[in-house]
């Protein structure tokens, strides 16, 4: 019997368990652990490195070159990952936010959250 194909979102479900695990009070160890060092180190140190993943992918772009865009990209999205994890949130939320949007036209979004926000502070 040949074994389901892994869906990309079984694929970040399962990265995310393992950051999860490496969080300080899951018993994740900064010693042995970069996802865990970048947790003792707190959320400025996590937004800085996701900062400089961004940096480096606008760079790897800029250069064309497919492999170096792709392991990049890669990295920030790990990175993003680790970000989501210390907030408490999860791969499935930006998953859903995504959904959420299919469909609709990127301007479309936009005015649409433009009205949300004069609603919310009541312009």
């Amino acid at each position: 019997m040949t074994p389901a194909p892994i869906t990309s979102q079984d694929l970040l479900a399962r990265l995310a368990e393992v950051i999860e695990s490496r969080k300080p009070e899951a018993g994740g160890d900064p010693a042995t652990s970069y996802v865990a060092r970048l947790f003792a180190k707190g959320t400025d140190a996590i937004l800085k490195k996701i900062g400089e993943e961004a940096t480096e992918t606008v760079m790897a772009a800029k250069d064309g070159v497919p492999e170096k865009i792709v392991y990049e990209v890669a990295d920030l999205w790990f990175h993003s990952m680790i970000a989501l994890a210390a907030f408490g949130l999860k791969p499935a939320d930006v998953l859903a936010e995504l959904a959420r949007r299919e469909g609709l036209s990127g301007l479309e979004e936009f005015a649409l959250r433009k009205v949300a926000q004069r609603d919310k502070d009541g312009t």
